[in-house]
């Protein structure tokens, strides 16, 4: 029965409930098959459930029959009811799983202890990293092509200057029409490498981010922050040097603003403990590492000291 496509499926189980009703003698085998997918039917639904059903079929298919039977065919009456109402159910159940499985349910791909290669149907192709999970709709490919990532992939998308391809995945979701890039994601830290091609990163409450190939999108950890990165071959070393093109906070404590900028700027800033909830909105594209802390400090309403390459935010 593998090989029957979906219309010769429905076909011969309704013709099987359909000689079981009838009183037609039926096959050994035919019982076994028959059988079976009354069992894959019911199997996650509980008796409760089953005669709730079965009792409120009954009640629309009884105005079809002789309204006033005599007593003595009363139960045969309600048998036979009881028994088309019974191939209706299963119809509907094992149609609607069919249904559901075949033309419904999502694809989901896993990658467990090793790699896992995905061959989408529009060409693309994704390489799911250990522990990564990828959920492809039955839609796909659309009119944008959807799929969800949960953990860490490669994609390498072909290309459509139409119809876009859109990773949705931890709060935050990455738009291309054919490129090259990675996605990452690690406990709350979130990011996007792009190899190839162009890439926009949309997360909530900060800009979009447009990548250019050797660039990388980042939250660092912190909810509603944005930054791109550009790497450069140091041609002595051989070594990729990070430049912080452009950062971005909305409505995001102090205390984490500085980390941010302590991290990336490899200096220290002292700031007084008690505006270390303060929330920050700002946009630090471009500038000097003394120009944007200088910036911030404007925003803070405090002033700048340098002192022993630190610097001192005071009001």
């Amino acid at each position: 029965m593998k090989s029957f496509n979906y219309k010769n499926i429905e076909a011969f189980v309704f013709r099987l409930w359909a000689r079981e009703v009838s009183g037609e003698k039926m096959s050994e085998k035919e019982e076994e098959v028959l059988k079976s997918w009354k069992g894959h039917a019911e199997k996650d639904l509980d008796g409760v459930h089953m005669q709730e059903v079965r009792e409120r079929v009954l009640a629309e298919l009884e105005h079809y029959f002789a309204s006033s039977p005599t007593i003595g065919h009363r139960k045969n009456f309600q048998n036979r009811v009881y028994r088309i109402a019974a191939v209706i159910i299963l119809l509907l159940t094992v149609g609607g799983l069919f249904t559901y499985n075949t033309f419904i349910k999502p694809d989901i791909y896993l990658a467990t202890l090793e790699n896992r290669i995905v061959h989408l149907e529009d060409g693309s192709v994704v390489t799911l990293l250990p522990g990564a999970e990828l959920t492809v709709e039955k839609s796909f490919p659309a009119a944008s092509r959807l799929v969800s990532l949960k953990g860490d992939a490669l994609f390498s998308v072909a290309k459509s200057k139409t119809h876009p391809f859109i990773v949705q995945a931890d709060g935050f979701s990455t738009k291309v029409l054919g490129t090259v890039f990675k996605i990452s994601q690690s406990g709350r830290k979130k990011a996007v490498d792009l190899y190839e091609g162009k890439v926009a990163v949309s997360s909530a409450g900060v800009p979009v981010s447009y990548l250019k190939p050797n660039q990388k999108w980042t939250n660092f950890g912190v909810a509603h922050t944005a930054a791109v990165i550009s790497f450069t071959s140091d041609k002595a070393s051989g070594k990729q040097l990070p430049e912080l093109l452009a950062l971005s906070f909305n409505d995001v404590p102090l205390k984490e603003v500085i980390t941010v900028l302590e991290g990336n700027y490899n200096t220290k800033i002292h700031y007084p403990k008690e505006a270390e909830d303060r929330k920050i909105t700002a946009d630090f594209t471009g500038g000097t590492v003394s120009e944007n802390i200088e910036s911030l400090a404007f925003i803070l309403g405090f002033e700048v000291q340098m002192k022993d390459n630190a610097y001192i935010l005071k009001k």
